[in-house]
C-alpha cells in the first residue's frame, strides 16, 4: 500500500504538547513503508484538493478521522469546532466525489450523535458503575434507531451530527460508498491522551507519572465501551472489503469491553502498581453520558467474520507497556 497521511497536529493547538501527535507522525515514517505526510489542514480545500488530484482513481480507501473530538473545548470555540468537524468532512467528501467517487469512504462520527438522550434510559446505581435495566431493548447497547432528535448535544455533538448527516447523504444523493462509524471510546497505545479528550490513555499516564486526575460527577460510576484502535481498523477493513453505501455503524467495545471511571482507576492502579492521585467533582461536563455501551449486532450480523479482540484490562494492559518508558522520558 501507499498510505498518505494528512494530519498538521491540530490536536496540540486544542489540547497543549502532551496531546501532540508528532511523536506518533515521526515513528509512522520511521516504520512503515511507502507511508507519506501531508502536514495540511483538512479545512484548506486548495491543499485537500491537491492532494486528491495527484492519486486520482488509485484511492481506494479514504479514513476520514480528523477532528475537533472535545465537547468541552468546543463550547470555548465553536468557529474552529465546526470549522474542522463539518466543513472539514465536507472538503473530504466534495475531494473524494470529483477524484475518487468509485473508493470506499470511512468517517469516524461519534455517540454524540445521540446527545444526551442514552441518559434518560432507565439506569440503576450499583456500587461501582449505572447500569440498564436488564429487562430493557437497549441492555445489550444502544443501537442505530436512537433518535438524535430533542436532546442536548454539546456543540461538538452538533458538529458531528452535521458531518455524519452529510457523510450520509453523499452516499445517498451521489452514490458514494460511505459510512458513519458512530464511536464510542476509541483507544489504544499510540493515543495521545489528555484531560479532554482520550480518557483510558491519560488515566494510565496520571497513574503512571502520579499527575492528579480529576473526575466529573456521576459518583465516577459512569460507564463507557472501549474499542482498541486494532479492533477498530478491522471493522474498517471489512467495510473495506465489502463496502455498502451511506451505512451508519455504532461501534465501540460492547458488552464485551467496558467500564466505569471507578472500575477503570482501580485497573489502572493495580497495572501501574501505584495509587492514583484523584479528586471528584461532583458537576458532571455538560452532555456527557452516564452509561454509554454501544450495540454491535447490526455490524457483526452485516460482517460476521469481524469480533472484538481485546478487553478493557488488556487495552490497559499494552496503553501501559508501550507507553512508560516514553512517559518517563516526557517528565
Amino acid at each position: 500500500m501507499h498510505v498518505v497521511g494528512i494530519d498538521n497536529d491540530m490536536r496540540k493547538f486544542f489540547f497543549g504538547e502532551e496531546a501532540s501527535t508528532t511523536w506518533n507522525r515521526q515513528r509512522l515514517e520511521t516504520e512503515v513503508l511507502n507511508y507519506e505526510h501531508c502536514d495540511v489542514d483538512i479545512r484548506d480545500y486548495q491543499k485537500i484538493e491537491e492532494i486528491f488530484q495527484r492519486f486520482g482513481q488509485d484511492v481506494s480507501l479514504i479514513i476520514h478521522t480528523a477532528a475537533q473530538p472535545s465537547h468541552d473545548w468546543a463550547a470555548k470555540d465553536p468557529f474552529s469546532d465546526f470549522s474542522v468537524n463539518a466543513n472539514g468532512t465536507l472538503n473530504m467528501l466534495e475531494a473524494a466525489r470529483h477524484y475518487c467517487p468509485d473508493s470506499a469512504f470511512i468517517f469516524t462520527s461519534t455517540n454524540k450523535v445521540y446527545g444526551d438522550l442514552p441518559n434518560y434510559l432507565p439506569l440503576i446505581e450499583q456500587e461501582k458503575r449505572w447500569e440498564i435495566d436488564s429487562s430493557h431493548r437497549y441492555h445489550q447497547g444502544i443501537a442505530e434507531d436512537m433518535s438524535i432528535d430533542n436532546s442536548k448535544h454539546s456543540l461538538f455533538g452538533a458538529s458531528k451530527v452535521a458531518a455524519d448527516v452529510l457523510v450520509q447523504e453523499y452516499g445517498r444523493y451521489f452514490g458514494m460508498k460511505t459510512v458513519s462509524f458512530r464511536g464510542g471510546c476509541l483507544t489504544g497505545p499510540s493515543h495521545s491522551g489528555t484531560q479532554l479528550h482520550g480518557f483510558l490513555a491519560y488515566l494510565m499516564k496520571c497513574a503512571v507519572i502520579g499527575k492528579p486526575y480529576t473526575v466529573f460527577g456521576y459518583q465516577g460510576k459512569q460507564v463507557r465501551d472501549n474499542i482498541h484502535s486494532s479492533d477498530l481498523i478491522a471493522a474498517f477493513h471489512e467495510f473495506y472489503k465489502d463496502p455498502g453505501s451511506a451505512e451508519i455503524y455504532n461501534i465501540g467495545g460492547g458488552r464485551e469491553s467496558n467500564c466505569s471511571m471507578l472500575e477503570a482507576i482501580e485497573l489502572c492502579q493495580e497495572i501501574a502498581g501505584r495509587e492514583l492521585n484523584y479528586t471528584y467533582q461532583g458537576d458532571n461536563r455538560i452532555g456527557d453520558h452516564i452509561w454509554y455501551v454501544s450495540d454491535l449486532s447490526k455490524f457483526k450480523s452485516r460482517y460476521p467474520d469481524w469480533k472484538i479482540t481485546y478487553n478493557v484490562p488488556q487495552i490497559l494492559q499494552e496503553i501501559y507497556e508501550k507507553n512508560v518508558e516514553r512517559w518517563g522520558q516526557d517528565n
